[in-house]
């Protein structure tokens, strides 16, 4: 199963700031790591929706590990 990661962040006068990056060893497809991203980064940050710390999330294929 492929590696992703998945990079958060803020965008400020439409530039993007980083604000954090999850990584996720094993999913079956893309979307589903996206997902699970989502959902670890609001459990990290104590909020119900990521989009709350985050306007966009980025999926980098083969980028754990």
């Amino acid at each position: 199963m492929p590696n992703y990661r998945v990079e958060f962040a803020k965008e400020i006068l439409g530039v993007p700031f980083p604000v954090g990056s999850v990584a996720i060893v094993r999913a079956r497809d893309p979307m589903r790591a996206l997902r699970a991203a989502e959902l670890r980064f609001a459990r990290q940050h104590g909020v119900e929706d990521w989009r709350e710390r985050a306007d966009r999330a980025d999926l980098v294929p083969g980028g754990a590990g």
